[in-house]
């Protein structure tokens, strides 16, 4: 399986939101992102028809930018127990301030949980 090679995972673990499209039909919008033993996970916050991650359920071909470059990007679901764990652990970690509380919670819930996503570059 092609994974993000390490240079992109530290600059996608840098980063506090990054920019996703899925498909070319979609515009770019920006999403919490955490990076757990170099895997590149995301959860959405909404479970929306019209969201992006909805979107990827459909067709799971999509764009993540990091920088000024654009990697195309196919999208994989998780269910791990453990990779999920991390997961929340890491979102705590990396979104750390008072206001994000709310959101880093709401997060690690069952039913966000079943939401997680893995990006790999295609």
């Amino acid at each position: 399986m092609k994974r993000f090679s390490a240079r992109d995972a530290s600059a996608i673990d840098a980063t506090k939101y990054m920019y996703i499209r899925v498909g070319d039909a979609h515009r770019f919008v920006p999403i919490w992102v955490v990076v757990v033993d170099g895997r590149i996970l995301v959860r959405p916050w909404n479970n929306r028809a019209a969201s992006w991650y909805r979107a990827f359920l459909e067709q799971p071909l999509g764009t993540v930018r990091i920088g000024d470059r654009e990697i195309p990007v196919r999208a994989r679901t998780v269910r791990g127990v453990k990779l999920n764990d991390a997961m929340d652990v890491a979102y705590g970690e990396k979104y750390d301030t008072r206001a994000n509380e709310k959101y880093v919670k709401g997060f690690a819930t069952a039913k966000r949980r079943a939401t997680t996503l893995e990006l790999l570059p295609r």
